[in-house]
């Protein structure tokens, strides 16, 4: 029985450790998806405004012919700065509220319930965006290169940064 349960732990050891060194992997994944698809359909926006705007106005979004350029600038604005990782906790709010935009107006008619809600793309993004302004983008993004660089910058002119402070022992 010592050896089956060595054996599970070893294992269960294996699995922990490829995992630890693949924790930059999701929330990259996740940044690129969201940035690639938001960035595109920005795009895709911009340049069939008129379409766009008959579309806002046909959902009944008020001053479609402001709204939509500013919704189709914010998704590819956003969506670039998602793809490179740039301010993404900041970049994840506007997206968020699109797509909640999204789902009160071009999806009212899909949900039924708050079940269907679930089934739609809009909140799969909402989700990730979440995800990713909460926990942050992730080592491989420009936020994290700019962090890196502020505390080496500081670090080498003997400022330390507020939340150093908070938490120093001396």
């Amino acid at each position: 029985m010592g050896t089956v349960l060595d054996s599970m732990l070893a294992i269960r050891r294996l699995v922990h450790a490829i995992a630890d060194r693949l924790q930059w992997l999701p929330p990259t994944l996740a940044r690129f998806t969201v940035g690639w698809i938001f960035l595109w359909s920005g795009w895709g926006k911009l340049h069939d405004l008129d379409r766009v705007i008959e579309f806002f106005g046909s959902l009944g979004i008020p001053h479609p012919e402001l709204q939509a350029p500013f919704a189709s600038a914010t998704e590819f604005l956003c969506g670039g700065l998602m793809l490179a990782g740039l301010f993404t906790r900041i970049a994840s709010i506007p997206l968020i509220i699109t797509m909640l935009v999204a789902i009160v107006t071009a999806q009212r008619e899909n949900v039924g319930s708050l079940g269907d809600v679930f089934g739609l793309a809009e909140y799969l993004y909402i989700t990730l965006l979440i995800w990713l302004g909460v926990t942050g983008p992730g080592p491989l993004s420009l936020d994290y290169v700019l962090v890196r660089w502020a505390t080496h910058r500081d670090d080498a002119h003997g400022v330390r940064p507020v939340a150093s402070l908070a938490t120093s022992t001396r």
